[in-house]
């Protein structure tokens, strides 16, 4: 646990009880990273209704590797993101001719250097994901540092361009990825939960021009169909379920003229039960005037045009 200086800069580790804090230091801890004013611009491109930004964590063999599993059986699961899902989306992306973001751990496109072409030579978005999907919370700063960078210079050899995003692995938002970020130059994250829609994230109270492109785990395929036989993570929702509940946090978007977001990964909804269900709510967003972009796209048209956001 970290303590916060009169700025909100993370200090020395506070061995106090949080009941023992003083007004300052929950202050400080509270406005270390916060939500600024919303981006919401007064209208989409072409007269849309809502913005939809699809985004895909290619995770694969990193889940069990951050962890030090190196058995088969483990391996095996995300090898399947890969080999199968990674393919079966896609082509259903070209199908409809949808782009989207893929959030990539550095060490998956080095096992996979043909998909992140794949995704290139598609028109996508290929952005950071972390090095291994480490979990940020637990490093020291010039780890957590080390490996952003490292992970920014990989991507961009092997997709040809520089990230611009990052999607902390497992939304592990740390004390000091705010900086290593805006060290990096990225034009925006999308890790944090403060709202529906995008807003500029602030750093101790002042505005730092980076965009957050919010998720949330209403809208991640992960917490309805995860599976470990030897854990308390058990699917618990049937896949038409959760297409009824992404079917109405997009209407929402719509009836609010905002941002329906969504965070899926290959090796979880690229199995056939669920890419059904992913093809029938892209069915159900057909029917309404939306303006589909990749995360870089959006945070790019916030940025210029978010300046008269309709709520404050």
């Amino acid at each position: 646990m970290t303590t916060a200086d009169s700025a909100g800069r993370p200090g020395p580790a506070d061995t106090r009880e949080p009941w023992q804090w003083d007004e300052a230091t929950w202050r400080g801890h509270v406005g270390a990273v916060r939500a600024g004013r919303s981006l919401l611009p007064a209208a989409w491109p072409g007269g849309a209704r809502a913005a939809v930004a699809l985004s895909f964590d290619s995770d694969h063999e990193t889940i069990p590797l951050r962890d030090g599993e190196t058995r088969p059986g483990k391996l095996s699961q995300g090898e399947y993101g890969s080999r199968v899902a990674a393919p079966r989306i896609l082509r259903l992306l070209a199908e409809r001719g949808l782009p989207a973001t893929f959030f990539m751990p550095a060490v998956s496109a080095l096992l996979h250097p043909e998909e992140v072409r794949a995704y290139v030579d598609a028109g996508h978005e290929v952005a950071l994901h972390g090095w291994i999907h480490e979990r940020n919370m637990t490093l020291a700063p010039a780890d957590e540092r080390e490996l952003a960078l490292r992970a920014a210079d990989t991507l961009e050899r092997l997709s040809g361009t520089r990230p611009v995003g990052l999607r902390t692995p497992s939304w592990d938002f740390s004390d000091h990825t705010l900086a290593i970020s805006r060290e990096l130059g990225l034009l925006y994250d999308s890790s944090l939960m403060a709202d529906d829609d995008p807003y500029e994230i602030l750093a101790a109270g002042e505005p730092t021009g980076m965009v957050e492109i919010p998720v949330e785990w209403i809208r991640d395929d992960a917490p309805y169909f995860t599976m470990d036989r030897h854990t308390s993570s058990r699917p618990y929702t049937p896949p038409r379920g959760v297409l009824t509940i992404w079917r109405d946090e997009f209407d929402q978007a719509v009836e609010e003229g905002g941002v329906f977001q969504l965070t899926l990964h290959p090796h979880v909804i690229g199995h056939r039960s669920r890419i059904t269900v992913l093809r029938e709510l892209l069915d159900h967003i057909a029917e309404f005037d939306v303006w589909y972009a990749t995360h870089a796209q959006l945070a790019q048209y916030v940025a210029k045009d978010g300046q008269n956001g309709r709520k404050g």
